[in-house]
């Protein structure tokens, strides 16, 4: 065998290895993507990582203050600009995909697969990356994430905060 057969075989064997795999989606891990057009699976991944220490550490409350930053993720995509919006769905796209997940984080594993561990060390790497896209990516979902929890009253008890008044009414 010739040393350019082998490589152009080796090449079309791995990149349909590759197609094969970012194709095949096991049951236990496919999402509804009409009952998930929000992402939600996916910002349920993201959320205890950004949200690590804010969250509350009884199950049942943090489970409600986790599906409320669900909802709020929703209403807060909903007003972004549509040059933001598009862009941001191109990233969750690529996110829920194995192939778009190799070329982003390196591995084709589902984030929901992944350990909190490897999910930080992922993130970490997009905020100190040398690409700028990989940058924004990261600072527009942990804003996203942050200011959805936020957004939401409930939550700011734990940060001490109280709703400003005027002149002793509420606004």
């Amino acid at each position: 065998m010739k040393r350019r057969t082998f490589l152009t075989s080796t090449f079309v064997g791995t990149a349909s290895l590759a197609l094969g795999f970012s194709i095949y989606s096991p049951e236990f891990i496919a999402a509804n993507r009409s009952q998930d057009s929000q992402h939600r699976l996916l910002f349920s991944a993201l959320l205890p990582v950004f949200l690590d220490g804010a969250l509350p550490e009884v199950e049942t409350l943090r489970r409600a203050a986790e599906n409320r930053t669900l909802d709020a993720i929703g209403q807060t995509i909903a007003i972004l600009p549509e040059e933001g919006q598009a862009e941001l769905e191109q990233l969750l796209d690529m996110l829920e995909q194995r192939l778009g997940l190799l070329i982003l984080t390196g591995s084709m594993t589902p984030l929901m697969m992944r350990t909190p561990q490897e999910l930080i060390s992922m993130l970490e790497y997009w905020r100190t990356s040398f690409l700028d896209l990989m940058v924004t990516a990261y600072q527009g979902l942990r804003e996203l994430i942050i200011a959805s929890y936020y957004s939401c009253p409930e939550h700011w008890s734990r940060l001490n905060y109280e709703k400003p008044t005027f002149l002793g009414q509420e606004a």
